[in-house]
C-alpha cells in the first residue's frame, strides 16, 4: 500500500502561478524497459533571481537572458541501492518562454544536457532524458547510460539494496532511520526486486503523471515517508527472512593464504559482500594487512610487523606470497565490489590518518565497518568520524553486549563464541537478541564454516556472519 499512496504529502498549491510553470516545462523521461521504479513526487521551486537551491549544493546561476529557471527535486522510494532517491531537473526559460537550457543531476554532480551539437535536448519545448536503470541518474542520451554498463548492471544484481537506508547530508540528523537492523530491511526487499537492465529505453515517463508541490511541502513530507517505509518493511519481514551480510573471514581464507590478494578475488568469486582484513601497523606507522603480530606462521620470516617499514615489507620476496598495504587491499575490494569489515589489531597516531585517507580517496567510509576487540580504538574512530561505522568484539559470554557497545557508541556487537560452545547459536538466547535490538544494534557472527549452523543463525536474523568459506553464506 505504500507505494501506491502518497500519504500524508500536503498538496496545496501556493502560488497557481509557480504550478502552472513547473507543469509546463515538465519533462519527459526514458527509462529502461524493465525499470521497476518510477517517480512518484515532485517538489518545485522557480528562480526568477541568482540563489542557492535549498535541495541540492549549488547556486542557481540568471543571466540577462533568462527570465527564470524552474528547480524540481524528484523523488522516487526506492533506488535500486537504497531507500529513497531525489534526483533533479533544471530547467532555464527565457523572455519568450522558451527552454533555452536544461541541466541534470548525476551521481552527486550535475550536467548540461545537450546534444553533440551544445542544444539542449527537447520535445515540444520540454527536457528529454535518459534516466540510468535503477539509480535514476540523467542523461542526454543513452551514450553515456551505456558507458557505465558494467557498473549499472552490478548495482542492479549483485549490489541491489546493500547500501540500505539512504541519508545524505540534506537530511543528515533528521532522518534517524539508518541502523544496522534497519540496512538488513531494505537490502532484504530490493534484493528481491534485482534485474538485469536491458538498455532499451522505451519505457517512456511524461513527469506530469507524478504529484507536484512547492519544494518544501516535499522535504517537510519526505522524513515520515522513510520512517513508514521502515515501520511497514519491519512488520512484513520476519527475522529468518532477512539478508545476511556475507563476509569472507581474511577473505576466502578457506582457499587462498589468508589476507591475500588471492583470498580477496576469491571472496568476490563466491559471492561475499564484504571482506574481513585485519589491520596492523608498520615500523613507521602505516597501515598492513595482516593477523598475527609475527612474520613466521603466515610468511616464513622471523620478526614482527613493526620491526619494519611499509617498504621493507613491500620489498620481501617470501616463498609463502605478498604482504599488501592497506590501500592496496582497499583498492582492489573497490574494483571488486566488496564492502570492508576492518579488524583493528592495532593502531598507531600515524595509521589511523592513513586508513581514513585512503577510504576517503575510495569513497570507501559507508561501505566499511570498522571491528575490533580495543574500545578505545573504535571510540577513537567515531570522534574522528561520527557516521563510522563500528563493531565492537568480544570473547566472555556474561559481557552485556549493550552497556558495552553504548560505552563506545558501536554501532553492531560482534560476540565471539565459536571456540566457547560446540552450537554457537544457542547463546544467542531471544532475551539477548531483544536487549540488543531494542538498542538498536547490529549483530555480527563468526567465523563458521558448518552449513547447518549458518543455517541456525541466519534464523535467527543476525546482520552478518563471516566464513573462511563464503559460498555457504548464499
Amino acid at each position: 500500500m505504500l507505494d501506491m499512496h502518497l500519504q500524508g504529502l500536503d498538496r496545496a498549491v501556493a502560488s497557481p502561478t509557480d504550478h502552472e510553470l513547473a507543469l509546463r516545462y515538465a519533462a519527459l523521461i526514458r527509462f529502461d524497459a524493465k525499470e521497476p521504479f518510477l517517480p512518484s513526487a515532485v517538489g518545485y521551486t522557480i528562480f526568477r533571481e541568482t540563489g542557492s537551491s535549498s535541495s541540492f549544493p549549488r547556486e542557481i546561476q540568471l543571466n540577462e537572458n533568462i527570465a527564470f529557471a524552474i528547480e524540481y527535486a524528484i523523488w522516487w522510494d526506492w533506488d535500486i541501492g537504497h531507500l529513497y532517491e531525489l534526483e533533479h531537473i533544471w530547467a532555464y526559460v527565457d523572455c519568450d518562454g522558451v527552454l533555452v537550457d536544461t541541466e541534470a543531476s548525476w551521481h552527486g554532480g550535475y550536467n548540461r544536457m545537450a546534444d553533440g551539437g551544445g542544444r539542449p535536448c527537447l520535445v515540444d519545448n520540454r527536457p528529454a532524458l535518459y534516466s540510468e536503470p535503477g539509480k535514476h541518474a540523467f542523461a542526454p542520451s543513452p551514450d553515456w547510460l551505456l558507458d557505465r554498463r558494467a557498473k549499472t548492471v552490478a548495482s542492479c544484481g549483485r549490489h541491489a539494496g546493500r547500501m540500505g537506508v539512504h541519508v545524505t547530508p540534506l537530511f543528515a540528523g533528521i532522518i534517524r532511520e539508518r541502523g544496522p537492523l534497519n540496512n538488513r530491511l531494505v537490502h532484504t526487499y530490493l534484493e528481491r526486486l534485482r534485474f538485469e537492465p536491458s538498455f532499451d529505453f522505451s519505457k517512456e515517463f511524461d513527469l506530469r503523471e507524478a504529484v507536484f508541490v512547492p519544494w518544501q511541502q516535499l522535504r517537510e513530507w519526505i522524513p515520515p515517508r522513510v520512517c513508514a517505509w521502515v515501520e511497514h518493511l519491519r512488520h512484513t519481514i520476519p527475522p529468518n527472512q532477512r539478508r545476511v551480510l556475507r563476509i569472507a573471514h581474511r577473505g576466502a581464507s578457506a582457499y587462498s593464504r589468508e589476507n591475500s590478494t588471492e583470498a580477496l578475488r576469491a571472496a568476490a568469486e563466491l559471492g561475499a559482500d564484504m571482506v574481513e582484513i585485519d589491520i596492523r601497523a608498520t615500523a613507521d606507522e602505516a597501515p598492513v594487512v595482516i593477523h598475527d603480530s609475527g612474520l613466521r606462521r603466515v610468511y616464513g620470516i622471523d620478526g614482527s610487523v613493526s620491526d619494519f617499514s611499509m617498504n621493507e615489507l613491500r620489498r620481501m620476496d617470501t616463498a609463502r606470497g605478498k604482504i599488501i598495504s592497506f590501500e592496496e587491499a582497499a583498492g582492489l575490494c573497490r574494483r571488486l565490489g566488496l564492502g570492508l569489515y576492518l579488524d583493528l589489531k592495532e593502531l598507531k597516531p600515524r595509521s589511523l590518518p592513513s586508513l581514513l585517507e585512503t577510504l576517503d580517496e575510495y569513497h570507501y567510509l559507508q561501505d566499511t565497518i570498522f571491528g575490533s576487540f580495543r574500545p578505545d580504538f573504535l571510540a577513537h574512530i567515531k570522534a574522528e568520524r561520527v557516521d563510522a561505522q563500528t563493531s565492537i568484539l568480544f570473547n566472555a559470554v556474561n559481557v552485556d553486549p549493550v552497556k558495552l557497545a553504548q560505552s563506545i557508541e558501536a554501532d553492531y556487537v560482534h560476540p565471539c563464541w565459536e571456540s566457547r560452545a560446540a552450537q554457537p547459536h544457542r547463546l544467542l538466547t531471544p532475551e539477548w537478541i531483544a536487549a540488543v535490538r531494542e538498542a538498536d544494534l547490529g549483530i555480527v557472527c563468526w567465523h563458521e564454516e558448518r552449513p547447518e549452523e549458518v543455517a541456525a543463525l541466519k534464523a535467527l536474523g543476525v546482520d552478518a556472519i563471516c566464513s573462511d568459506k563464503p559460498e555457504i553464506l548464499v
